[in-house]
């Protein structure tokens, strides 16, 4: 071209030499990021070690084997020049000094109206062999802050379709509600029924290290075509990296967050944020940081509460998410540590007695032991005080059960225990309920109504003035 440029006349010459010079100097003004490999060095249980190769925390990162089989990991931590890494999918066939390349993408979350009635891993990718999904965007894994401020109040009270939990645990449109349970004691069947008669235009739901089996009975079982119709499940299997099932949590919120932006009222069921706590365990554990409570590393009481402050209610105008997160409290120890952390960053729980489980009572409510912080708001006086009796009765009742129990308690020594007494059964048939019978939100108050006659709340007159004497 050289050779060409110079045979041409000079104004011609000059004007190409121009428009290289102005190709160059737009070059410059972007420069092209350049590929910096590193390599693969260590490898411990799950956790990777590479060098040569900086990295956001966050990152993508591709490991490419000898024989060109790729892997796909994530930075979860570094060390001076080192970068830990946990892999996103299998690692088998992962070779010493792998190449480790960046890819300088962050985590993002699939979301749109195309996700309607489908199944989803914790990577976004479909698990139930319907074809690749339609109508999405990509937002981030870890979703926005929303100014408390700005935040829409719980005003409004939310049909679950579960009596004892309307009546005496009333649920707020918006509100997070935790769900505390040992092992084998009805919570999936809880979810279940709270899942079909909740009144929801979506319904999210997020299996988080639980067996794989629940994922097809929740959604043939518990969801069936209709439900699905308008539900999406984020499922993330024990047998999955503690990687998947964080951000499988991630991505049903995500995914919830999305609708709630549209406008729409989102239920929102993780079974289980403890899983979530566990797996964030595993990781931080395998890159070093110190255990603190019970084996739990700081880092962990910091993901739940960013975890579970995204869901509730948007901003004033838009749609809300309802949130019930199920805790496993190990043993039924209710002061598992993070039990304890989510009972003081949720807006209430309901607690599931393994007492009322095996003696056939279903569902499983401790009454006593449960609370939903947004009642007051939701509810009227007269509601709120016939609950409080309600709960009065109940635990009367049960202070006093073992000395009824054996005969040493006699009648008349005690009305407020003679009162309990004789409300004891319509008490106990009131709490129980067939999995496969909804109770609406009205059916429910008027049965509080029918057991405990409501109070009138006194109005508040100003004193009359004491008579004057003469």
């Amino acid at each position: 071209m050289t050779g060409i440029a110079n045979r041409l006349p000079d104004a011609k010459r000059t004007s190409i030499w121009q428009q290289r010079i102005a190709a160059y100097a737009q070059r410059a003004q972007h420069p092209v990021a350049l590929d910096v490999e590193g390599r693969l060095t260590r490898m411990v249980g799950l956790t990777l070690e590479a060098v040569g190769c900086p990295a956001a925390i966050g990152g993508r990162c591709m490991i490419v084997n000898p024989d060109n089989s790729r892997i796909e990991a994530e930075v979860v931590g570094f060390s001076g020049e080192r970068l830990f890494l946990m892999p996103i999918g299998d690692i088998q066939g992962l070779a010493p000094n792998a190449r480790v390349i960046p890819t300088r993408r962050m985590c993002e979350a699939a979301v749109g109206p195309g996700l309607l009635g489908r199944v989803l891993d914790g990577a976004g990718q479909p698990l139930d062999g319907k074809g690749p999904l339609a109508s999405v965007t990509r937002v981030p894994l870890t979703g926005r802050s929303i100014n408390p401020l700005s935040r829409k109040p719980i005003r409004e009270p939310l049909d679950v379709g579960v009596r004892t939990i309307n009546a005496l645990l009333s649920v707020g449109r918006g509100q997070r509600m935790g769900l505390f349970a040992g092992s084998g004691v009805g919570k999936s069947v809880l979810l279940g029924m709270m899942t079909r008669y909740t009144n929801a235009d979506v319904i999210v739901v997020g299996l988080i290290g639980e067996r794989g089996r629940e994922v097809v009975e929740f959604v043939q079982n518990t969801l069936g075509d209709e439900g699905m119709a308008r539900a999406v499940v984020v499922a993330t299997p024990a047998d999955t990296s503690p990687l998947m099932r964080m951000h499988g949590a991630m991505l049903a919120t995500s995914i919830a967050e999305y609708f709630r932006d549209q406008g729409l009222n989102v239920l929102l069921l993780m079974d289980s944020l403890t899983r979530f706590a566990q797996a964030q365990r595993e990781i931080a554990l395998a890159i070093g940081e110190p255990p603190a409570t019970k084996g739990y590393p700081p880092s962990v009481f910091a993901k739940l509460p960013q975890l579970v402050e995204r869901a509730g209610n948007g901003d004033v105008g838009g749609g809300s998410i309802t949130a019930f997160y199920t805790v496993l409290t190990e043993g039924d120890d209710q002061q598992d540590p993070i039990a304890d952390a989510a009972r003081a960053i949720l807006d209430g729980h309901i607690v599931l007695s393994r007492d009322l489980a095996e003696a056939g009572h279903y569902p499983a409510i401790d009454v006593e032991a449960s609370i939903s912080r947004a009642m007051t708001e939701i509810t009227d006086a007269g509601h709120l005080n016939s609950a409080r009796r309600f709960k009065q009765l109940y635990s009367t009742y049960r202070q006093h059960r073992d000395l009824i129990s054996v005969g040493a308690y006699q009648k008349g020594a005690d009305p407020r225990v003679d009162e309990a007494m004789a409300y004891q059964p319509r008490i106990m048939e009131f709490l129980q309920q067939n999995m496969h019978e909804p109770v609406a939100l009205v059916e429910s108050l008027d049965d509080l109504d029918k057991l405990i006659v409501r109070k009138s709340v006194p109005a508040t007159t100003p004193a009359k003035p004491a008579a004057a004497h003469h």
